[in-house]
């Protein structure tokens, strides 16, 4: 039996929600020199990408820096985290960002492993958060908050000019 997919987010939406995003990430850090955004691979890496040009846009922010955390999603204990490009993140303030949130195991480890890195501060932010919590983490900026089965997944597709997301 083949899948059915439903489209819930548009590249429109998409960006309508990363810039509301961007907005709150500015209004919070608004007078910081310094501001990193670490995205979980791959689509929180490239959500991360498209964040940071919002924020960069006509210097809201004085220096965003753009880090890759690489992290095996289906077994997190598995793999060492590896940072791309390597970077130490003491006394920094950092954005962790990831395209969906499900259980929170994937964010716990990645959040953990950044706290062990004795940063100054960490927000967390999520295109879709799925609400099916199995650790105590949350998302601080959200951009769609979607009630969801088990049984059902949330698919998201970024190419260099558009992000869908589906539902399926």
């Amino acid at each position: 039996m083949e899948k059915l997919s439903s489209l819930i987010l548009n590249g429109d939406d998409v960006n309508k929600k990363l810039e509301r995003i961007a907005f709150q990430i500015i209004e919070q850090y608004h007078d910081e020199k310094e501001l990193f955004i670490v995205g979980i691979s791959n689509n929180g890496f490239l959500l991360g990408k498209k964040l940071k040009l919002l924020l960069s846009k006509n210097n809201l922010l004085s220096k965003v820096k753009l880090i890759e955390l690489k992290i095996n999603k289906k077994q997190p204990l598995e793999t060492k985290v590896v940072l791309d490009p390597e970077t130490s993140f003491n006394d920094k303030k950092i954005i962790l960002i990831d395209d969906v949130l499900n259980s929170g195991k994937t964010l716990m480890h990645a959040a953990a492993f950044l706290l062990s890195q004795d940063i100054k501060k960490m927000n967390t932010v999520v295109l879709v958060d799925r609400r099916h919590r199995h650790f105590p983490i949350k998302a601080d900026w959200v951009g769609l908050t979607l009630s969801t089965t088990i049984q059902e997944n949330i698919r998201v597709d970024i190419s260099e000019t558009e992000t869908l997301v589906f539902l399926e």
